[in-house]
């Protein structure tokens, strides 16, 4: 029993972590432009599904490239 609670409880708190972040992940893999905004609007907003899913919708949208006046 404790054996089992060692192995699997690493994993369950990894995979949530992973999950929880997904947005900031996406958001730093494509070198968004505010990925401290998406980080701190998924840290702040992401236990509610709402901020997790606006989060991860940003992160994913490509960046509109910025026009030189």
């Amino acid at each position: 029993m404790i054996l089992s609670t060692i192995i699997f409880f690493p994993f369950f708190i990894g995979t949530g972590t992973i999950l929880y972040f997904l947005p900031t992940i996406i958001a730093a893999i494509k070198s968004k432009r505010d990925t401290l905004a998406i980080f701190l609007l998924n840290f702040f907003l992401g236990w509610s599904i709402i901020g997790w899913v606006i989060a991860l919708i940003w992160a994913a949208k490509n960046d509109i490239p910025a026009t030189v006046r």
